[in-house]
């Protein structure tokens, strides 16, 4: 990988040749850094800061869109965070931006190699990018799931209508729940709603005690809601060391999240399954048992958010935990309303780890992307899946 970095900072400059593979050019203004992009050599990763002599970056960028040399991925540093030139700097379209004072020197690196990866994979030989490849799935799954799915739903209707009356006699609220689930993208999730009103805001208090995927979960002391950034305290009243994020029931800078992000994945597990819910409703826990409360996925089947089979789709606190290479191939399956973990240890009423779910979804992740794919066993999983319906555990 070659990097061509703009500026002076000479930490990153020895974090940079430190990285494996990696070749550094670095010159101290755009004019010279355009000379070195006009010639022959390679650049995989353009980094610059963005004061420069004479110039700023998102000048240099601007040139470098002049001269058709904008294909190269951009990153952007600044010394202190700067709203206006947050935005200015992704309205240019740079690939990213860091803050200085917030990231580390190897942060940054990493995200060279990744930018430089990606880059690669989406050129051929002779330099002309790809075609943009676009996912489907196969036919013959696509019409099994629309047909399948639609019948279900018709002949079920008078059955699910009893059912969301008895939800609705037992607790207020609506009787179906929606939620953003991910998948091969992001979509909104239906379930018939089997828990109590207000039950999210229990979550991180149950998952601390009762997750089933945990085996170190601890009280962090350093995950307080109300501990303060130490940075952003350093600066005057109003003002925020990085851009902005919104949590649960704060507004918090992107460092101080990224800060607890890094802890909670250091305590906890990726996926959360609650053991014996208390936040489960008596009508629920009937649905859940028997799996009728996944009944409305069959609409997300239709619409094509999901299949009847893949991986199931995650919450997004989960899946943003999943960024290993290992971790995150599940995703390269359809999300689906069941799956290979759920028939092969769900159904039989046996603890499963961690390891074992990741292990499965990714079983079926090669099983699907591979030549190997067959129709039939989809309807393997299908036929194994009524006897995993009827369960014991309301996980």
């Amino acid at each position: 990988m070659k990097v061509l970095y703009v500026g002076n900072d000479l930490e990153l400059i020895n974090q940079l040749k430190e990285e494996k593979k990696t070749a550094v050019i670095v010159k101290p203004n755009g004019l010279e850094a355009i000379k070195i992009l006009k010639t022959s050599t390679k650049i995989d990763v353009v980094v610059s800061d963005y004061e420069l002599t004479g110039n700023n970056g998102l000048f240099f960028y601007d040139k470098l869109k002049e001269e058709n040399l904008a294909k190269i991925p951009f990153i952007l540093l600044v010394k202190e965070y700067n709203q206006t030139v947050f935005k200015k700097a992704f309205q240019a379209g740079v690939n990213d931006f860091f803050v200085l004072t917030t990231t580390s020197k190897k942060q940054i690196a990493e995200r060279c190699q990744v930018l430089a990866k990606q880059d690669s994979e989406t050129k051929v030989e002779n330099g002309k990018i790809n075609a943009k490849v676009s996912y489907k799935i196969p036919l013959s799954k696509r019409i099994f799931d629309v047909v399948v799915a639609s019948s279900i739903l018709i002949v079920l209707s008078p059955f699910l209508l009893v059912t969301i009356l008895a939800i609705r006699l037992e607790s207020k609220g609506k009787v179906y729940y929606t939620a953003k689930r991910v998948g091969r993208k992001t979509f909104d999730f239906y379930k018939l709603r089997s828990m109590k009103e207000g039950s999210d805001k229990l979550l991180k208090e149950l998952a601390a005690k009762k997750n089933q995927y945990s085996n170190t979960l601890t009280e962090n002391e350093d995950l307080k809601e109300d501990q303060p950034c130490p940075e952003c305290a350093k600066l005057p009243e109003g003002h925020y060391c990085s851009p902005l994020k919104y949590g649960e029931s704060e507004k918090i800078c992107d460092y101080m999240y990224n800060y607890r992000k890094e802890m909670a994945q250091n305590k906890n597990s990726s996926f959360i399954k609650i053991v014996d819910d208390p936040r489960i409703t008596k009508i629920g826990k009937i649905i859940r048992n028997t799996s009728i409360d996944e009944l409305p996925q069959l609409i997300n089947v239709i619409k094509g958010d999901m299949s009847l089979v893949g991986n199931r789709p995650l919450p997004v606190y989960e899946a943003e935990c999943l960024t290993k290479d290992q971790m995150s191939k599940r995703f390269l399956a359809p999300a689906g309303i069941t799956g290979i973990w759920q028939v092969e240890l769900r159904g039989k009423g046996g603890n499963m780890s961690e390891e074992e779910r990741i292990a499965l979804d990714n079983k079926y992740a090669d099983y699907f992307t591979g030549n190997n794919y067959s129709f039939w066993f989809d309807i393997k999983i299908l036929l194994s899946t009524v006897p995993a319906l009827f369960q014991q555990s309301t996980v």
